[in-house]
């Protein structure tokens, strides 16, 4: 069940819709307009037929124009979503990615969220929209996607990981769940999702691990269910996919 303030507000070419949810689900839909998805707090994932995409704070995921996808938190989340009118931007990019939220970017987001409670007139909110605009940057930021396959065996292998990132399935394991020759499956899985077996299944692990930080569990507690034998182990890895410590990576 979601418990959520909602607030959709149009100031020119873009909407602003308001979410503060204990839980967030959405059924799958799609917009004419360009969205970002823009977390406050919490971790938000986009879901669309070619992967997932998951934003802690500080990030957001660029939806284009048309693409079906589901928006989703596992626990308590707010965030901020814009729907733009492609008229508006030329050139957009045509896929989904995640990009980084500068702090003037987030802070014109959260003033024209708060625009309905202000005195401020029309002029005002023109303006706002006008510079959010300018200052929306599509430079994909840190690799925050997991791509899916097509094949039907992949799918089910990846749904098993994804819902159970503890357990760490061999490169041989995959192959004969999939009913494959190893060199086949390995040839297969990186046609269709541009990545490894090893570096997929560590990619789902540290999407797994952002939700968990981000809900503030420890560091220990993350490591264990994502599989590591220690919080070093997890670290080491997070630094390496992250540039920076789980501890740096939430406080900036």
């Amino acid at each position: 069940m979601i418990v959520a303030k909602r607030s959709n507000q149009m100031h020119g070419p873009v909407v602003v819709i308001s979410r503060d949810a204990d839980r967030f689900d959405s059924f799958v839909h799609q917009h004419a307009e360009a969205q970002l998805v823009y977390a406050i707090g919490g971790v938000v994932a986009v879901t669309t037929a070619e992967g997932t995409w998951v934003v802690p704070p500080s990030r957001a995921v660029w939806v284009p124009p048309g693409i079906a996808h589901q928006t989703h938190s596992h626990a308590t989340v707010q965030f901020r979503a814009l729907l733009i009118d492609p008229a508006g931007l030329p050139h957009l990019p045509a896929t989904c990615a995640v990009v980084a939220v500068s702090p003037l970017l987030r802070e014109l987001i959260l003033r024209l969220a708060d625009l309905p409670r202000s005195a401020k007139g029309p002029e005002f909110r023109q303006a706002l929209t006008r510079l959010l605009l300018l200052e929306l940057s599509f430079v994909p930021t840190e690799p925050l996607g997991l791509p899916w396959p097509e094949h039907r065996a992949l799918v089910q292998l990846c749904e098993t990981i994804r819902h159970a990132p503890v357990h760490s399935i061999s490169l041989a394991a995959a192959a004969t769940v999939a009913h494959m020759s190893r060199s086949s499956f390995m040839r297969l899985f990186k046609k269709q999702t541009g990545m490894s077996f090893a570096r997929w299944q560590q990619q789902a692990r540290l999407l797994h691990a952002l939700v968990l930080l981000a809900e503030g569990q420890s560091i220990l507690n993350v490591a264990l269910d994502c599989g590591y034998d220690s919080p070093s182990a997890f670290s080491a890895m997070f630094r390496r996919s992250l540039g920076r410590s789980p501890s740096a990576y939430f406080s900036q």
